[in-house]
């Protein structure tokens, strides 16, 4: 089989490689492309086409990753099912994109900004440029955040600060499903279990089961950062408002 499939491939990934500083520029080259064409894309007909590839893009990923799984005989309960948050998000996604559900959306902004970003970050991959799964991976993990980026620029949508709290009630319900997932199958989604055996954000929130705890401070204060956008657009809004009058 081709060395970009190989599931022993020696190239190991190495964070903020030239690879992954190319990937990272790549996303934010897409980032400022939809941003800057985001009033064209809102007719109608533009706008589907954009929310089809991207729900395309991210159903592709996603089925092609399961298929190499399996070909490559990698396939294992403990670690290749989607039970990971940026797996959960890219479900959601599709969804939310096919469908142009605001609901999902003040869902998966959270958690999808929130995971995917840090994911692109400081990735836990095992492959370097130009194997399979680092192009797999960086696609999925961009379109995401992409998906989401649409979604508040082009069709407009916000979350309300309700969302926020309603979110990390969602996510502290799911921790609980995916500890007891853990414990069937040995694995360590979501990083409930144990810390990841890579370099991630992780190994500044302490040792386990405290790290745990870290992780909903960090994750409540991160989910009220995206808020932020949203709320001081509100307060001009409001005070431009009161000015008028």
């Amino acid at each position: 089989m081709s060395s970009w499939l190989d599931a022993d491939a020696p190239e190991r990934f190495a964070a903020f490689s030239p690879s992954h500083l190319g990937a990272l520029a790549a996303f934010a080259l897409l980032v400022a492309l939809l941003f800057a064409g985001r009033r064209w894309m809102r007719t109608e007909r533009r706008s589907r086409i954009v929310r089809y590839t991207l729900a395309a893009v991210l159903t592709i990923c996603e089925l092609t990753l399961n298929v190499w799984y399996v070909a490559e005989g990698v396939y294992d309960p403990k670690d290749t099912l989607p039970f990971e948050l940026c797996s959960i998000s890219l479900y959601l996604c599709v969804f939310m994109l096919l469908f142009r559900s605001a609901r999902l959306f003040r869902i998966v902004y959270f958690i999808g900004i929130g995971g995917a970003a840090q994911a692109l970050l400081t990735p836990v991959l095992g492959y370097d440029f130009p194997h399979f799964r680092f192009i797999e991976f960086f696609a999925a993990h961009a379109a995401i955040i992409l998906s989401i980026l649409y979604m508040v620029w082009v069709e407009r949508l916000q979350p309300a600060w309700r969302n926020v709290w309603i979110t990390f009630g969602l996510l502290n319900s799911a921790l609980v499903l995916i500890f007891l997932i853990n414990g069937a199958t040995g694995g360590n989604y979501m990083f409930v279990s144990r810390k990841p055996e890579t370099a991630s954000l992780l190994d500044f929130l302490g040792p386990y089961p405290w790290y745990l705890l870290s992780m909903e401070a960090v994750a409540l204060a991160m989910f009220s950062l995206l808020y932020a956008p949203f709320a001081l657009r509100s307060r001009l809004a409001a005070k431009k408002r009161s000015g008028a009058g």
